[in-house]
């Protein structure tokens, strides 16, 4: 079954010079290696900044445009992945491994097949 892993940290967590941002490579590098060696990993990528996000209501019939997310939140979901378990267990225990679980929480939510 396909799972998607829904990154969730805090909005004062994440690396915001290039250094930063290096050091926390290995680690991210290393848990998409260990979901390729278990043959879960389908796809994966970081998102783009809450103040790049654009929210889309069509209402009634009218459409309205925000800038910004949806919800001010602690927690911003700052990127995800898709993988393939034979389990939820299976999908728990990936999500635990991933280097966010650290300090944010990852969402497991099944994908519906269609």
């Amino acid at each position: 079954m396909k799972y998607m892993l829904l990154i969730y940290t805090p909005h004062d967590s994440r690396p915001t010079t290039p250094q930063e941002r290096a050091a926390t490579m290995p680690a991210w590098e290393a848990y998409g290696a260990e979901l390729r060696r278990r043959k879960a990993y389908i796809d994966a990528a970081p998102l783009a900044e809450t103040t790049s996000a654009t929210t889309v209501r069509a209402h009634d019939g009218k459409r309205t445009v925000t800038d910004g997310p949806f919800a001010e939140t602690k927690e911003w979901l700052g990127g995800y992945y898709i993988i393939d378990c034979a389990s939820l267990d299976a999908a728990i225990e990936a999500a635990a491994m991933c280097p966010a679980a650290k300090y944010g929480s990852i969402e497991v939510r099944p994908l519906v097949e269609m």
